[in-house]
Protein backbone atom coordinates (compact mmCIF):
# COMPACT_ATOMS: atom_id res chain seq x y z
CA UNK A 1 0.00 0.00 0.00
CA UNK A 2 1.43 3.50 -1.05
CA UNK A 3 2.06 6.09 2.04
CA UNK A 4 -0.79 8.10 0.53
CA UNK A 5 -3.61 5.28 0.50
CA UNK A 6 -2.06 4.75 4.16
CA UNK A 7 -2.74 8.09 5.41
CA UNK A 8 -5.94 8.19 3.59
CA UNK A 9 -7.12 4.97 5.65
CA UNK A 10 -5.31 6.42 9.03
CA UNK A 11 -7.57 9.76 8.34
CA UNK A 12 -10.98 7.42 7.88
CA UNK A 13 -9.64 4.91 10.48
CA UNK A 14 -10.60 7.53 13.55
CA UNK A 15 -14.57 7.13 12.68
CA UNK A 16 -15.20 3.57 14.40
CA UNK A 17 -18.46 1.70 15.80
CA UNK A 18 -20.87 2.63 13.10
CA UNK A 19 -22.90 0.83 10.04
CA UNK A 20 -24.89 2.07 7.62
CA UNK A 21 -28.26 0.32 7.43
CA UNK A 22 -31.44 0.43 4.40
CA UNK A 23 -34.66 -0.30 5.45
CA UNK A 24 -37.00 -0.62 3.27
CA UNK A 25 -40.68 0.23 3.42
CA UNK A 26 -42.43 -3.19 3.62
CA UNK A 27 -40.67 -3.87 6.64
CA UNK A 28 -42.49 -1.59 9.08
CA UNK A 29 -45.74 -0.61 7.13
CA UNK A 30 -47.51 -3.14 8.58
CA UNK A 31 -46.46 -1.95 11.91
CA UNK A 32 -48.20 0.26 13.92
CA UNK A 33 -46.68 3.60 14.84
CA UNK A 34 -45.04 2.40 18.57
CA UNK A 35 -43.73 -0.69 17.14
CA UNK A 36 -42.76 1.49 14.48
CA UNK A 37 -40.91 4.16 16.30
CA UNK A 38 -39.50 1.44 18.91
CA UNK A 39 -37.78 0.02 15.53
CA UNK A 40 -36.06 3.09 13.96
CA UNK A 41 -34.82 3.27 17.94
CA UNK A 42 -33.59 0.15 17.86
CA UNK A 43 -31.59 0.65 15.00
CA UNK A 44 -30.54 3.77 15.29
CA UNK A 45 -29.54 3.08 19.73
CA UNK A 46 -27.30 0.37 17.85
CA UNK A 47 -24.94 3.37 16.48
CA UNK A 48 -25.93 2.39 12.87
CA UNK A 49 -27.03 5.57 10.61
CA UNK A 50 -30.71 4.46 9.06
CA UNK A 51 -31.93 5.02 5.71
CA UNK A 52 -34.99 4.23 5.23
CA UNK A 53 -37.39 3.60 1.93
CA UNK A 54 -40.17 6.84 2.07
CA UNK A 55 -40.71 8.35 4.83
CA UNK A 56 -42.49 8.33 8.75
CA UNK A 57 -45.44 10.68 8.97
CA UNK A 58 -45.42 13.77 10.72
CA UNK A 59 -46.64 12.62 14.21
CA UNK A 60 -43.96 9.53 14.32
CA UNK A 61 -40.69 11.98 13.04
CA UNK A 62 -42.17 14.23 16.24
CA UNK A 63 -42.57 11.42 18.42
CA UNK A 64 -39.06 10.13 17.18
CA UNK A 65 -37.25 13.32 18.01
CA UNK A 66 -39.20 13.69 21.28
CA UNK A 67 -38.46 10.59 22.71
CA UNK A 68 -34.49 11.03 21.86
CA UNK A 69 -34.74 14.05 24.01
CA UNK A 70 -36.14 12.23 26.78
CA UNK A 71 -33.24 9.71 26.17
CA UNK A 72 -30.62 12.15 26.55
CA UNK A 73 -28.89 11.62 29.68
CA UNK A 74 -30.12 8.39 30.44
CA UNK A 75 -28.49 6.29 28.07
CA UNK A 76 -24.46 6.42 28.00
CA UNK A 77 -23.27 8.86 25.20
CA UNK A 78 -26.13 9.45 23.39
CA UNK A 79 -26.70 12.46 22.43
CA UNK A 80 -29.96 12.38 20.20
CA UNK A 81 -30.51 11.75 16.64
CA UNK A 82 -29.81 13.59 13.06
CA UNK A 83 -33.04 13.87 11.16
CA UNK A 84 -33.58 14.75 7.34
CA UNK A 85 -35.92 13.93 4.45
CA UNK A 86 -35.66 14.11 0.83
CA UNK A 87 -38.15 13.84 -1.64
CA UNK A 88 -39.04 13.74 -5.12
CA UNK A 89 -39.57 16.97 -7.52
CA UNK A 90 -41.45 19.62 -5.60
CA UNK A 91 -42.43 21.26 -9.10
CA UNK A 92 -44.89 19.04 -10.07
CA UNK A 93 -48.38 20.38 -11.40
CA UNK A 94 -51.54 19.80 -8.78
CA UNK A 95 -52.35 16.87 -11.12
CA UNK A 96 -49.35 15.17 -11.16
CA UNK A 97 -49.17 15.77 -6.79
CA UNK A 98 -52.59 14.10 -6.90
CA UNK A 99 -51.52 11.25 -8.97
CA UNK A 100 -48.88 10.83 -6.52
CA UNK A 101 -51.08 10.96 -3.69
CA UNK A 102 -53.29 8.41 -4.68
CA UNK A 103 -50.20 6.28 -5.58
CA UNK A 104 -49.08 6.48 -2.35
CA UNK A 105 -52.35 5.27 -0.53
CA UNK A 106 -52.77 2.44 -2.61
CA UNK A 107 -49.05 1.56 -1.91
CA UNK A 108 -49.35 2.32 1.59
CA UNK A 109 -46.66 5.24 1.80
CA UNK A 110 -44.63 7.71 0.16
CA UNK A 111 -41.62 5.60 -2.00
CA UNK A 112 -40.83 9.18 -3.52
CA UNK A 113 -38.92 9.82 0.11
CA UNK A 114 -35.64 9.15 1.58
CA UNK A 115 -35.32 9.50 4.86
CA UNK A 116 -32.03 9.30 7.19
CA UNK A 117 -31.85 9.09 10.60
CA UNK A 118 -28.23 8.80 12.70
CA UNK A 119 -26.87 9.08 16.66
CA UNK A 120 -25.95 12.84 16.98
CA UNK A 121 -22.67 11.22 18.12
CA UNK A 122 -21.73 9.50 14.45
CA UNK A 123 -23.74 12.45 12.58
CA UNK A 124 -22.30 15.65 13.11
CA UNK A 125 -24.90 17.41 10.76
CA UNK A 126 -27.12 16.79 7.72
CA UNK A 127 -27.13 19.30 5.20
CA UNK A 128 -30.29 19.30 2.88
CA UNK A 129 -30.77 20.51 -0.41
CA UNK A 130 -33.75 19.50 -2.59
CA UNK A 131 -32.13 17.09 -4.28
CA UNK A 132 -29.38 15.56 -2.29
CA UNK A 133 -28.36 15.08 1.42
CA UNK A 134 -25.01 15.88 2.81
CA UNK A 135 -23.89 13.92 5.73
CA UNK A 136 -20.91 15.55 7.80
CA UNK A 137 -19.80 13.15 10.57
CA UNK A 138 -18.34 13.41 13.75
CA UNK A 139 -14.49 12.58 13.90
Amino acid sequence: MSEKRRGEGERWGKIKGFSIQFLPYSEIRDLNSDERIKRVLGIILSNNILIIQGRLSASEEARLIGDTMAMIGHIKDFRGIELAVISGNEKESIFGKMAKGFANILAGGDFSAITIIGPASIVKEMKRNPKKIELLLNR
